[in-house]
C-alpha cells in the first residue's frame, strides 16, 4: 500500500533519525508482501447517506514522490452520518460522524510485492472541493495494523486535477524527548491532498455541518450526579 500502513502500530516505537527521517520512515512502513495484488480491492457498500448529506467517493492511482514507480492506489466511499458514534463523553456523537470504507493497495514492480488493507470511516469534514476524513484498519496483512486509525484528505477531479493525502507519509511526527515519534491519528485528521491524482478520480459533496441536538455537549445526568 502507500507507504504501507501495514507498520504503522510498530512506528510509534521507532525514532526517525537526523535529516533522513522522511526517507527512513518511508522504508520502513513500506512492509511490502509477495502475496498482495496490484489492484485494489472493491469499495465495500454502505447505507445510504440522508440527501443533503456530505460525501466522498471514487477510487485513483497517485503518484508519490518518494515512490514514483509504485502504483499506489486508494479507493473511497464515505457519507457523513452525524451523531451516530457515541462513546463516553460524548453520548450523542459529533457532527462529523461518518461510514464507509476506505481500501488502499500498494504494488512495487521492482520488488514485485505490495500490500493492501481496508479501513472503516469513523469521520468525515467537508469544505467545498475538498475533504478531511478518518478510517479505523479492518482488515490487513498485518495483525499490529488492526484498529489503527489513518487520516486521508481528497480534492475532487482526476488526472491532473484530482490530489490525495495520507497520514503516515509525510506528516503526523511528534518529538519527545528530543526525538521523533509518531502519534495516535484523531478523527478526520489529515494533511493537504499532497498526492496528484494519474489515473481515476474522487468525487467530494460538500455539506455545511448540520445543527447540534439539544444537550449536545452537556453533561449527562448520571455524570452530574457522580460529581
Amino acid at each position: 500500500m502507500a507507504s504501507g500502513p501495514g507498520s504503522v502500530a510498530s512506528r510509534r516505537r521507532r525514532a526517525a533519525v537526523g535529516g533522513v527521517a522522511a526517507l527512513a520512515v518511508l522504508a520502513a512502513l513500506t512492509g511490502l508482501t509477495p502475496s498482495a495484488s496490484a489492484a485494489p480491492a472493491g469499495t465495500a457498500a454502505v447505507a445510504k447517506a440522508p440527501a443533503g448529506f456530505a460525501r466522498v467517493s471514487g477510487q485513483a492511482r497517485v503518484f508519490y514522490a518518494y515512490s514514483p514507480h509504485d502504483d499506489i492506489r486508494f479507493s473511497v466511499d464515505a457519507k457523513a452520518a452525524p451523531f451516530s458514534r457515541p462513546v463516553g463523553g460524548l453520548p450523542q456523537g459529533m457532527p462529523t460522524d461518518a461510514r464507509g470504507t476506505v481500501t488502499i493497495s500498494h504494488w512495487s514492480p521492482e520488488k514485485k510485492q505490495g500490500r493492501r488493507a481496508e479501513a472503516v470511516v469513523d469521520c468525515l469534514a467537508t469544505g467545498g472541493d475538498t475533504a478531511t476524513l478518518s478510517a479505523v484498519v479492518s482488515k490487513s496483512e498485518d495483525p499490529e495494523e488492526i484498529g489503527e486509525r489513518l487520516g486521508f484528505s481528497v480534492k475532487t477531479g482526476g488526472p491532473g486535477r484530482g490530489r490525495f493525502g495520507f497520514s503516515w507519509a509525510v506528516s503526523n511526527v511528534d518529538v519527545v524527548e528530543g526525538k521523533a515519534v509518531f502519534p495516535h491519528v484523531g478523527t478526520c485528521m489529515a494533511p493537504a491532498p499532497f498526492a496528484s491524482v494519474t489515473k481515476g478520480g474522487f468525487k467530494v459533496t460538500h455539506a455545511e455541518l448540520p445543527p447540534l441536538p439539544a444537550g449536545w455537549g452537556k453533561p449527562q445526568a448520571d455524570e452530574a450526579g457522580a460529581r
